[in-house]
């Protein structure tokens, strides 16, 4: 299935992709004793993902690699339940991460002696409240007195949901990230209240305006065209302003009817003329030209040339990618 079909996965590879905002996740929600092993510095993204195809609707998983003050390698297995009441079975996609991960390790490594430390870490964002015991025990059907011998783990929650907005995070792209997939999941009307401390928060973190933007457009049924751009407005009034909202209108667009329209209507989207998709195409191209000019000054001609020549779906990726790239060629890594 496309992310463009998970909203809520998508935005939170973006959120976990940047290797500061990961950080402040971790270090913000995890328990203190944990967090006070931490050495100084970001985590370390791993590749890959441990969560079955079948599945990825409703989780999303990012595996980091960070340093204890002891020297040593601890790994954070964070899960993101994307369902709207929490799944009573999360712990046993915990133990499938993470024995998937050690299984992985012990294929690249026969002569291990010790296997690295993993701690599972649960982000919820679900419209009720979780409830549910955070440790593997839970799910096992066995007499009291035979829990000391059965396989057990304990695991962290953030639950989204009771967090005041104004105490979500204090690292301002975290916040941002936060408050959108808070309401991502809740009623029309509790999302269109929450728009003014979300746009708030974009003021502190602009660079995710079109990635909260777009998460908002497809999670919150009563946002429209005139309310996106009034935000676009109201975060970047700095910047040409003309060029910041049509490059968002354009990015919306595109995903919005993705979304929204069956196979039929979408094979006669297919079937405009291609004069049209040209002219689409070469204004998203150059829209994506102006950002990477503004953020990393002039680019090569490679650049250019890579940039023109690309489809329309390609550069919606890559005009996301921009917001969270540190140089040129990280705007054309595959984040997903």
């Amino acid at each position: 299935m496309s992310d463009l079909f998970q909203p809520h996965d998508r935005l939170f590879k973006a959120l976990v992709s940047n290797p500061e905002t990961a950080g402040a996740l971790l270090r913000e929600y995890l328990p203190q004793e944990i967090v006070a092993l931490l050495a100084p510095g970001d985590p370390e993204l791993e590749p890959g993902s441990f969560v079955s195809q079948e599945l990825q609707p409703y989780y999303s998983d990012r595996l980091f690699r960070s340093t204890t003050l002891s020297g040593r390698n601890l790994f954070f297995y964070t899960l993101m339940e994307h369902k709207s009441y929490p799944d009573r079975k999360v712990a046993w996609q915990l133990f499938l991460g993470c024995s998937r991960f050690w299984e992985q390790q012990n294929q690249k490594n026969p002569e291990w002696t010790l296997l690295p430390a993993i701690v599972p870490f649960v982000l919820y964002h679900g419209a009720q409240e979780w409830k549910i015991p955070k440790e593997f025990h839970a799910l096992i059907d066995a007499d009291d007195a035979l829990r000391p011998w059965l396989v057990n783990f304990p695991f962290t929650v953030t639950d989204l949901g009771p967090i005041p907005d104004s105490q979500l995070a204090r690292n301002a792209r975290l916040k941002a990230c936060l408050l959108a997939l808070k309401y991502g999941t809740r009623s029309p009307e509790e999302q269109m209240t929450a728009l003014e401390s979300i746009a708030a928060a974009l003021m502190e973190a602009p660079e995710l305006l079109i990635p909260i933007m777009l998460y908002l457009f497809t999670t919150f049924p009563h946002l429209d065209q005139s309310v996106v751009q009034d935000v676009v407005v109201r975060v970047c009034p700095q910047e040409n302003v003309e060029m910041m909202s049509i490059f968002a209108r354009e990015i919306i667009e595109q995903h919005k009817h993705t979304w929204l329209q069956d196979g039929e209507q979408r094979g006669r989207q297919e079937g405009f003329l291609d004069g049209e998709k040209k002219g689409r195409q070469e204004e998203a191209a150059s829209m994506l030209l102006k950002l990477m000019r503004r953020k990393f000054g002039q680019t090569p001609d490679w650049v250019t040339e890579k940039v023109r020549s690309a489809d329309l779906e390609l550069l919606g990726v890559w005009s996301e990618n921009v917001l969270f790239a540190n140089s040129v060629d990280e705007v054309f890594i595959d984040r997903h």
